[in-house]
């Protein structure tokens, strides 16, 4: 069963990009998957939104860490190829991608994640922080083709106040 996540976003997805139920593309942890139309020998991009509330006083870069280290036991070898901090004080969020080396589909892949984790204010009590997590998964060959569709998606999300515009 997908999740949900801990504040309402809303955002734009890429031109050919579809939706998909979580649960019907194995990602029943997140809470919004997209496809892309053109798989890569055998392997379809997907972008992947899941977020949950932080109590604690975990940094971005520490909750990017703890990813990290849950995908090594999944994956054959994980590589973080860069790193970096991006946004405001008011709205921190900071960037990692991974070389992946999994068993996706049958087959053993060289994948690349881009992740982009956005610290977010609940808007019902301030107090309480979530962290949103959007993360592109293609194969290497195919990454730099579709990295820019995630960075127009990502520069899209934005917290969902309720009001049409």
């Amino acid at each position: 069963m997908p999740t949900t996540l801990p504040v309402p976003i809303e955002f734009e997805l890429p031109e050919g990009w579809r939706a998909a139920p979580p649960d019907d593309v194995g990602a029943p942890g997140a809470a919004f998957v997209a496809l892309h139309p053109r798989p890569d020998d055998g392997f379809t991009a997907n972008i992947t939104v899941d977020g949950e509330y932080r109590p604690d006083e975990a940094t971005l870069p520490e909750i990017a860490h703890a990813s990290v280290e849950r995908l090594g036991e999944a994956a054959t070898s994980v590589v973080v190829t860069a790193r970096r901090e991006v946004g405001t004080a008011d709205a921190p969020g900071f960037t990692q991608t991974l070389a992946v080396t999994a068993v996706a589909g049958g087959a053993r892949r060289d994948l690349v994640q881009s992740q982009v984790y956005l610290s977010v204010l609940d808007g019902a009590c301030p107090r309480r922080r979530a962290v949103i997590r959007l993360v592109l998964t293609a194969t290497a060959s195919q990454h730099a083709a579709v990295v820019g569709d995630f960075q127009d998606f990502v520069r899209s999300v934005r917290p969902d106040t309720g009001t049409a515009s």
